[in-house]
């Protein structure tokens, strides 16, 4: 519960400015606060920005809502001690950017990574699914129909570039579910 009330006021002391795929720790002398800038270029509308701590709890969330360059500031000093990183996820990818706070002192780590998630079409009752796996990270495919009846399933490993295409024998919705990165990702589909 301590913890809770910790990332509700760090939360409310959140505040605005800039972010690419590093950061800057700038203070502000005449308030004598600290702020992270991060400046973040080639956004689109509806993109997402999350910051996270290590166990994956996002602590704070942000729908981008104009395309181009997107900027803000925050007090990230009001975070309790611990590992925690900037998430901005977008259409095909999503880009990591670490940083630590260790006694009200916020330090980035510049090791931006980006993971980037399956894309899936439908076109003549296949589905087509590809995703860059730059380090050969395995993919799991599971299709089910519309009574969440498991229809086919797959593990895709030892690859960097999948493309796969799966046949659908009737009308109906269907769900699929990838997981990889520890991460899963769903797409619903009506044919």
């Amino acid at each position: 519960m301590k913890n809770k009330k910790t990332y509700i006021i760090a939360l409310a002391m959140l505040t605005t400015i800039v972010s690419n795929a590093s950061g800057n720790l700038t203070s502000d002398p005449v308030n004598n606060i600290n702020k992270t800038t991060i400046t973040l270029n080639n956004v689109k509308q509806g993109n997402q920005l999350l910051i996270k701590d290590s166990h994956g709890v996002i602590i704070y969330k942000e729908t981008i809502k104009t395309n181009g360059t997107y900027s803000k500031g925050f007090d990230l000093t009001a975070l309790p001690d611990g590992h925690y990183f900037f998430e901005l996820e977008k259409d095909i990818e999503i880009k990591s950017i670490p940083f630590k706070v260790d006694a009200k002192n916020v330090i980035l780590n510049n090791e931006e990574s980006t993971i980037f998630k399956p894309f899936v079409t439908l076109k003549n009752d296949c589905i087509y699914l590809t995703k860059l796996a730059l380090n050969n990270e395995p993919l799991n495919v599971k299709i089910y129909n519309e009574s969440e009846e498991l229809l086919y399933s797959e593990e895709i490993k030892n690859t960097k570039t999948i493309e796969k295409a799966y046949k659908l024998s009737s009308k109906g919705n269907y769900k699929i579910v990838l997981s990889s990165n520890g991460r899963a990702y769903y797409e619903y589909i009506k044919l």
